[in-house]
C-alpha cells in the first residue's frame, strides 16, 4: 500500500476519549495528541462529569465534544464514540483514556496491521516489553494475570493485557461493537471474549504506558475483588450464549 493511501485511510480515523471527571488531564491529553496526530478526529464523550470535563475539552477548540445526559459508565461511553463514528464515515476508530496513560506515539502503529488487513482489533499492551513503562500495582497485576487466563482458557489464544483499554479498530469491528459493546463499567475482558466468539481478530502490539496523570482511579482497593467477580460473571455469560452474529448470518 502506498504512502499516500495509507495517509488518506489514516485520515478518516476517530479518536474515542470516553471521559468521566478528568478536567485535571483531559487539556493535557488533547495538547500532547494534536501534534502527533493532525490528521486524527478527537472525540470526547463526557460521561456525565460533575467537573469541568466537558468546558475544558471544549475550550481547546480541536476536540469534538458529545456531553452524555446520565452517567452510562465506560462501556456505554465507548459505545456512544463508536455510533459516531459510523455515522460520520470513519474507517478506524482507537479508544484512548483521558487520564494521561498512554501515550500517543503508540496510536499510528496500532492503526497500521488495520490498514494492513491483518487483524480487526489491535490492542496494546504494556506487558510485550520487559522493564519499559508503568505496569500497575503488583495487585492489578495480579488481576490482569487472572484475567489473562481467563480469557486463555474462554477463547484458547492467549493475549497479555486484557484490561487494556488502549485498541484500535477497523470498520467490522466498529459496526460490531457499536451494536453489542459490553455496556457495563470495566468492558475491556468481556469485549474480548465477545469478539473472539464472533470471529473478529485480535492481534496485540507492544505499547508503553505511563501512571494516571491526576485524578483518581474508579478501581479502589475495597472494590477490586467486586470488579473481578462481576467483570468474570460477564465473560462467562457471553462465552456461554450464542454468537450475535449467529442471528444476522441465519437470516441472510
Amino acid at each position: 500500500m502506498s504512502v499516500n493511501n495509507t495517509q488518506a485511510r489514516m485520515e478518516k480515523t476517530l479518536l474515542i476519549i470516553p471521559c468521566f471527571n478528568e478536567e485535571a488531564s483531559i487539556g493535557k491529553v488533547i495538547e500532547e495528541l494534536l501534534p502527533k496526530l493532525s490528521d486524527f478526529k478527537i472525540l470526547i464523550v463526557n460521561d456525565c462529569s460533575k467537573d469541568a470535563t466537558s468546558e475544558i475539552a471544549r475550550q481547546t477548540g480541536d476536540a469534538i465534544v458529545i456531553d452524555l445526559p446520565v452517567n452510562l459508565g465506560v462501556g456505554g461511553a465507548v459505545q456512544t464514540g463508536f455510533m459516531y463514528a459510523i455515522k460520520h464515515n470513519f474507517s478506524f476508530a482507537v479508544k484512548f483514556d483521558g487520564d494521561g496513560q498512554h501515550d500517543p506515539e503508540s496510536i499510528k502503529e496500532l492503526i497500521q496491521p488495520l490498514i494492513d488487513e491483518k487483524a480487526d482489533i489491535v490492542i496494546g499492551s504494556r506487558f510485550l516489553q520487559k522493564n519499559q513503562g508503568f505496569k500497575s500495582t503488583f495487585w492489578r497485576r495480579c488481576g490482569i494475570k487472572f484475567f489473562e487466563f481467563v480469557c486463555q482458557i474462554l477463547t484458547g489464544g492467549r493475549l497479555t493485557d486484557p484490561t487494556s483499554g488502549l485498541r484500535a479498530y477497523n470498520r467490522k469491528a466498529i459496526n460490531f461493537m457499536a451494536d453489542h459493546y459490553p455496556s457495563f463499567d470495566y468492558p475491556e475482558p468481556e469485549e474480548i471474549i465477545l469478539a473472539s466468539k464472533n470471529g473478529l481478530i485480535m492481534v496485540e502490539l507492544p505499547v508503553i504506558m505511563r501512571e494516571r496523570q491526576a485524578g483518581i482511579s474508579t478501581i479502589s482497593s475495597a472494590l477490586s475483588i467486586y470488579y473481578m467477580l462481576k467483570v468474570t460473571l460477564s465473560m462467562l455469560f457471553v462465552y456461554l450464549r450464542e454468537p450475535e452474529t449467529k442471528g444476522s448470518q441465519n437470516n441472510a
